[in-house]
C-alpha cells in the first residue's frame, strides 16, 4: 500500500570514504580499498548497495566517498541508479556519516528517516531493510539491525581468560541503523564538539537518551576487514541466490474502437484511433503484470483486477503495476530485468521509450536501465497487420531477496 504524502520519507548514507583495509586484486592496481575489491563479478561496494537502491521507500542514498576518490564517478555511472547521490567524507566514519546527513538534508523535511549503511557490508538482504523501515512506520524512535549472540562470550587480559561473560541479552550490532534525519546530525554533531567519538550511530543517539528498538537481522550480513572475508561473502551471496530465481511472461491484446490516443507503458501517445478496454488498456502494463504474477504463480491480471470489477473501469494501468509491485516485494524477490515488446503497426513507439521505461522502473522501484522497450510489426500480417488493435509481449527475471 501506497503512504499517505504527509508519511515521514526514508533516506539512506553509506560511508565509503575509509582509507584502512587494502586488499589484493588482479590487474593493474595490486592493492584496492575494500569496498572496491572485486566481489560477485562486481564490487563490495555495489554490492553493498543493491537491497538499498531496490527499496521503493528509500528516496536517495548519498554516497559518501573520499575527496581524491577517482573511482567512484565511474561506478555511480555503471550503477546508474537516479537514486544516487554523491558527498564529500571527512577524516573519520563519524564525520563521513554526518557529510552525507548534510548532503541530505536540503532535500529532506523534518520528521524524515535515514538509514546508515557501512560500505563493507555486501550482503545486506532486502528483507533486512524492509524490516527496518516498518520498525521505524510501526512507531519506533528508532531502529537498530543487529544479530544476537550465540557463542559462549569470553573476557581476556593479557591474552588469557579471565571471565565468561552472560551473554543474555547481548546482540552484535549490523548496518543499516536507522534514525530521524535531523535527529541524528545534531546528535553527531554534539558527540564531535564535545570530542566524544562513537563507534556507530546508535552509540550517539544513546548519549542523548534515545532507546532505539533491535531488529533482527541475518548474521550473514557480514563486515569486510579482512581478505578472507571475501570469499565469505561470495560463498554468502552466491547461496542466498540458490534456487530463487523465477521467469514470467505476459500477452496482452486490445482491438482499437473509437478515440485519439492510446496509453503505452503509462505515456499518452496520440493516434487517430483508441482501445476497447475496461481500463485504460494499456498493453504494455498489461503484460508486464501478467509477466510478474506468472514469474509469482499468482495466476493472470484478470484473476487480481477482473473487468467485472467497476473499481477498475477507466483505471490508470500504473495503480494495478504498484499493486503487483508490491506483491512482489512482499513476496521476497525483486526486479532484475524486464523485456517488453510492443507489436503494432502504428503509432510509432520508439520516440517514447525513454518514457515509458521511466514510468515502468518508478513503479517498480528500480533503474530505468533495468526495463527493455522495443516494438515491432507483424509485416502487415493477422489483424494487428490490418490496424485492427495492438499487443504487448513481456519477459521478466525476479530474483529472491
Amino acid at each position: 500500500m501506497t503512504p499517505p504524502i504527509s508519511a515521514p520519507r526514508v533516506w539512506a548514507v553509506v560511508p565509503a570514504a575509509g582509507r584502512g583495509e587494502r586488499f589484493e586484486a588482479s590487474g593493474a592496481e595490486p592493492r584496492l580499498p575494500k569496498q572496491y575489491a572485486p566481489l560477485d563479478g562486481v564490487s563490495v561496494l555495489e554490492c553493498a548497495l543493491r537491497a538499498l537502491l531496490r527499496e521503493p521507500r528509500i528516496e536517495r542514498v548519498a554516497v559518501v566517498v573520499a575527496a581524491d576518490d577517482a573511482r567512484w564517478p565511474e561506478l555511480a555511472a555503471r550503477i546508474g541508479s537516479e537514486k544516487l547521490l554523491t558527498a564529500i567524507g571527512g577524516a573519520s566514519r563519524q564525520a563521513s556519516v554526518l557529510s552525507g546527513l548534510k548532503a541530505l538534508e536540503s532535500l529532506a523535511a523534518a520528521g524524515d528517516w535515514v538509514l546508515v549503511h557501512d560500505a563493507a557490508r555486501p550482503c545486506l538482504a532486502a528483507g533486512e531493510v524492509r524490516s527496518l523501515i516498518d520498525a521505524l512506520e510501526g512507531g519506533a524512535c528508532g531502529a537498530v539491525l543487529a544479530a544476537p549472540i550465540v557463542d559462549t562470550v569470553k573476557r581476556e587480559r593479557d591474552g588469557a581468560v579471565v571471565e565468561t561473560v552472560d551473554r543474555q541479552g547481548l546482540w552484535r550490532a549490523l548496518t543499516p541503523q536507522a534514525f530521524g534525519l535531523r535527529e541524528l546530525a545534531r546528535a553527531l554533531e554534539d558527540a564531535a564538539r564535545l570530542g566524544v567519538p562513537v563507534t556507530d550511530e546508535a552509540q550517539a543517539m544513546e548519549r542523548l537518551g534515545l532507546r532505539p528498538v533491535l531488529v533482527q537481522g541475518s548474521p550473514f550480513n557480514i563486515k569486510i576487514t579482512r581478505a578472507q572475508d571475501l570469499a565469505e561473502a561470495a560463498r554468502i551471496l552466491q547461496g542466498t541466490r540458490g534456487g530463487k530465481m523465477r521467469i514470467g511472461q505476459g500477452m496482452d491484446v486490445h482491438k482499437y474502437g473509437e478515440g485519439d490516443h492510446v496509453m503505452l507503458g503509462g505515456v499518452r501517445i496520440a493516434h487517430s484511433r483508441g482501445v476497447v478496454a475496461h481500463s485504460d488498456g494499456d498493453v504494455v502494463i498489461h503484460a508486464l503484470c501478467d509477466a510478474l504474477l506468472g514469474a509469482l504463480g499468482e495466476g493472470d491480471i484478470g484473476r487480481h483486477f477482473p473487468d467485472t470489477d467497476a473499481r477498475y473501469r477507466g483505471v490508470d494501468s500504473r495503480e494495478l503495476l504498484r499493486t503487483v509491485a508490491a506483491m512482489m516485494r512482499d513476496s521476497g524477490f525483486v526486479l532484475v530485468n524486464a523485456d517488453v515488446t510492443v507489436l503494432a503497426e502504428a503509432p510509432r513507439v520508439a520516440p517514447h521509450r525513454l518514457a515509458m521505461a521511466g514510468n515502468l522502473a518508478a513503479d517498480l522501484g528500480v533503474a530505468p536501465r533495468l526495463i527493455n522497450i522495443k516494438a515491432t510489426t507483424t509485416e502487415g500480417l493477422g489483424f494487428l497487420g490490418r490496424g485492427e488493435g495492438l499487443a504487448a509481449q513481456a519477459a521478466v527475471l525476479l530474483e529472491g531477496a
